[in-house]
C-alpha cells in the first residue's frame, strides 16, 4: 500500500484511516501481545488519546482482515488471521442528560446486533439481551467472541456532578456490565476502555480476572505518540511547522515538547505527546491549545475550590497513594486521582519507600487551560468581563507601564465580589496566585513557593521586575518595599545585565482590592 501524509485528525476508524491512505503511527505489536495473553482488559486514557482508534483496530484484527495490517508490525507477527464475531460497543454515542438516555444507547447498539444474531422473546433487558447475543454468536459461529466496550464510563464521569442520576446510571450499567462475569464460556477477548475504574461498578468489583493495564509499563506507549514515534513518523511535518514559525528544527521540537508532552503512564517511562494536539498543529500550523478547547473541565475546577485545595501545589507537588490513583469512588471529596485520569496531572515521580506517587501538570497546554479554568470559578468577574486578558498585565511590564500594571491589578481585585475576611483570605491568595501564573504564558515569572522569595518576579528581555505584597493592616508599601532589600531578594539578579525594579504594595482588607505601591 502506498500511504501519503495525510494526517488522521477525527477518523477513530482503522479501516477508514488505512483504506484512505493515512498516515497511521504503528501500534500492532501491541495488538499482538494482547490478543495471544487473551486476559479479559481495560484500559484507561484520558479523552482524545486515541482509545477509539486502537478498539477499532483490535476490532479489525479480530474480524481477520489481514489486508489492513500490510507493512505493519503485526503483519510479520501474526501467522494465523482467524475471523471472530466482534461485538463493539460505543458509549460515546450520548449526552446522558438522563437515564433514557442511556437506554437508548444501549437499545440502539444492541439491535443493531440482534439484526445479525437474532433475538429470543424471553429477553426483557439488557444484560439478558447481551448474554443471549454472545450464546447465539457462538453457537453459529463455533468461535468465541470479542467483546469490545469504548468509553464504557462517559454515562458515568458525565454525571459525577449530578449524585442522583450518577446513582441511577452506575446500577443500570452494574447490572448490564455484570452479564460479562460469567460470560467466559463464551469469550475471546474483552476490553473495555475509559478514563477511570468506578469501583462500585460490579464489572470491576466482581469480574476479578479483568487486568488493567492502564499503569502497565509494556503498555504505557499504547495510545498518545511516544518522542521516539514523533521524530520516526513525523519529520517532515515538523519541519514544515518550524519553517511556518521561522524556528531551527531542535528548537521547534523543544517548542512541541514543552507545550503538548510530558504524559507518564507509569513511572520510568518515556513521556507520551497528546496526538490530537500534535496533529491539530501540524495541519493547522499553529502552536494552540487544541486539546484543552474540546472540552472544559468545569466540574473539576468546582470540586477543587469546594475542597479548599492547596492550588499551587498542582505543579508537580501533589502526592497521592499508589492504591488510589487509579480509582474512583462517587463522592470522594479529593478529586485528586480524577485530575490524574482525565489528563490534567500526571505521574512526575514514584517514591518507592512510601508506595507514591507524586503529580504535576504534563505540559504548558494543560497547565494554563487549567490555571485559566480554574481563574473562572475562584473569579467569576472574569468570565463577565470580555475584555479581561492576562496578556494585558504583561503588556503593560513590556511599555515599562509599572502604575499602568498596578491600576489593572487594583481593578481586578475591585471587581471580585465576595469581602476579603479572615474567612476568605485563603481564597483570596488563590486568586492572585491564579492571575500571575497565567502571565507565564507570556513571561518567565515567578510566583513565591518558598521562604526567601519575593512574591513575584517577573523577567522581560531588558528588565526584571520584583514585587512584595502586604495586607495594608499588616504592613505599609514601603515596609513590603524594604523587605525586597532586607530579605536578599534582589541576589539571585544582581548578576545580570538587566535593569531591576522593586515595586511593594498593599492591599486593603476595607476596600477588598490594592490600594498603594511605591517604586523603587
Amino acid at each position: 500500500m502506498d500511504f501519503s501524509r495525510k494526517l488522521p485528525i477525527g477518523i477513530q476508524d482503522f479501516e477508514k484511516l488505512r483504506t484512505t491512505n493515512h498516515l497511521y503511527v504503528d501500534k500492532t505489536a501491541y495488538i499482538h501481545r494482547l490478543a495471544n495473553e487473551g486476559c479479559p482488559y481495560f484500559l484507561g486514557r484520558p479523552r482524545r488519546f486515541g482509545k477509539s482508534l486502537f478498539l477499532s483496530t483490535l476490532k479489525a484484527y479480530f474480524q481477520g482482515k489481514k489486508e489492513l495490517f500490510e507493512g505493519l508490525a503485526i503483519a510479520e507477527l501474526e501467522k494465523d488471521w482467524v475471523e471472530y464475531p466482534v461485538f463493539h460497543l460505543d458509549f460515546n454515542l450520548g449526552n446522558y442528560a438522563q437515564l433514557s438516555d442511556l437506554e437508548h444507547v444501549l437499545n440502539v447498539q444492541l439491535t443493531r446486533l440482534e439484526s445479525q444474531w437474532g433475538k429470543e422473546d424471553s429477553e426483557g433487558t439488557f444484560a439478558t439481551r447481551l448474554e443471549g447475543l454472545m450464546s447465539r454468536a457462538y453457537e453459529k459461529t463455533k468461535k468465541r467472541v470479542v467483546v469490545l466496550i469504548d468509553e464504557y464510563d462517559k454515562p458515568l464521569t458525565g454525571t459525577i456532578d449530578n449524585p442522583e442520576l450518577h446513582e441511577k446510571i452506575r446500577d443500570a450499567l452494574s447490572g448490564f456490565y455484570g452479564v460479562l462475569k460469567t460470560a467466559d464460556p463464551y469469550l475471546r477477548f474483552l476490553m473495555l476502555t475509559g478514563i477511570t475504574k468506578f469501583s462500585k461498578v460490579s464489572i470491576f468489583s466482581q469480574l476479578n480476572q479483568l487486568q488493567d493495564i492502564s499503569m502497565d509499563e509494556r503498555y504505557a506507549g499504547v495510545c498518545g505518540i511516544s518522542e521516539t514515534e514523533l521524530l520516526a513518523n513525523f519529520e517532515p511535518e515538523i519541519r514544515t511547522l518550524a519553517e511556518k514559525q521561522k524556528k531551527g528544527y531542535d528548537e521547534m521540537l523543544a517548542e512541541l515538547k514543552k507545550l503538548y508532552d510530558g504524559y507518564h503512564f507509569c513511572e520510568n517511562t518515556e513521556g507520551i505527546y497528546n496526538p490530537f494536539s500534535l496533529l491539530n498543529t501540524f495541519s493547522s500550523g499553529a502552536l494552540r491549545y487544541y486539546w484543552f478547547s474540546t472540552g472544559t473541565p468545569t466540574f473539576l475546577a468546582k470540586m477543587l475550590k469546594d475542597a479548599d485545595f492547596d492550588i499551587p501545589s498542582l505543579e508537580n507537588n501533589v502526592t497521592i497513594a499508589a492504591p488510589s490513583i487509579s480509582d474512583y469512588r462517587a463522592g470522594d471529596v479529593n478529586p485528586v486521582s480524577l485530575l490524574y485520569q482525565t489528563g490534567y496531572l500526571t505521574i512526575k515521580e514514584y517514591e518507592t519507600m512510601f508506595n507514591t506517587y507524586v503529580l504535576g501538570f504534563p505540559n504548558e497546554e494543560v497547565k494554563y487551560g487549567f490555571l485559566n479554568e480554574l481563574q473562572l470559578i475562584y473569579s467569576p468577574w472574569v468570565q463577565q468581563n470580555p475584555d479581561f486578558r492576562s496578556d494585558m498585565f504583561v503588556r503593560e511590564l513590556m511599555a515599562a507601564n509599572v502604575d499602568g500594571f498596578m491600576t489593572r491589578i487594583r481593578a481586578f481585585f475591585a471587581g471580585i465580589s465576595y469581602d476579603l475576611n479572615n474567612k476568605t483570605e485563603k481564597d483570596f491568595q488563590k486568586t492572585f496566585y491564579l492571575l500571575f501564573k497565567l502571565m507565564g504564558q507570556f513571561v518567565q515569572t515567578e510566583v513565591k513557593s518558598a521562604v526567601g522569595r519575593a512574591d513575584l518576579v517577573v523577567w522581560l528581555k531588558d528588565t526584571i521586575y520584583v514585587f512584595e505584597f502586604k495586607l495594608a493592616e499588616n504592613a505599609t508599601a514601603e515596609e513590603a518595599l524594604a523587605q525586597i532589600d532586607d530579605k536578599g531578594y534582589l541576589i539571585p539578579y544582581s548578576a545580570g545585565k538587566q535593569k531591576v525594579v522593586k515595586i511593594g504594595a498593599e492591599f486593603s482588607r476595607a476596600e477588598r482590592t490594592l490600594s498603594r505601591w511605591v517604586i523603587g
